[in-house]
């Protein structure tokens, strides 16, 4: 079992930056990939990044690559989401996810987190 715990969401303007954390515990952190996804009103939650136990390899969406940045701390059991020039279609909420392996997809995760808000305003 693996629990997650966002934070760093909130009320942006357009071209400013946030960065997200997430607070894993449970298992290992070390042997879990991280990922971090998005769901806007009415849409279904999509891919944002992620990132293997060791960091070397790390997948962005088309959307979010060059203004976001998926790094994170094993020994604080912590994941971060840089996210920069931000844009009003960025708005979502954003989830911190766990996995057994490395992917892009909603399935390929196992836990997620309860969300933080991200509103970036025109």
């Amino acid at each position: 079992q693996v629990q997650l715990v966002e934070s760093g969401g909130g009320l942006v303007q357009a071209g400013g930056s946030l960065r997200l954390s997430c607070v894993a515990s449970g298992r290992a952190f070390i042997y879990v990939r991280m990922g971090w996804f998005r769901q806007a009103p009415g849409m279904e939650r999509e891919f944002v990044a992620a990132i293997s136990q060791s960091t070397a390899i790390t997948y962005y969406a088309d959307s979010v690559k060059g203004r976001f940045t998926i790094s994170r701390d094993n020994a604080k059991n912590t994941v971060y989401l840089q996210m920069n020039s931000l844009k009003p279609e960025d708005t979502a909420v954003y989830y911190c996810a766990a996995s057994n392996r490395i992917g892009t997809q909603v399935y390929d995760y196992n836990y997620w987190g309860q969300g933080t808000q991200v509103t970036v305003s025109a």
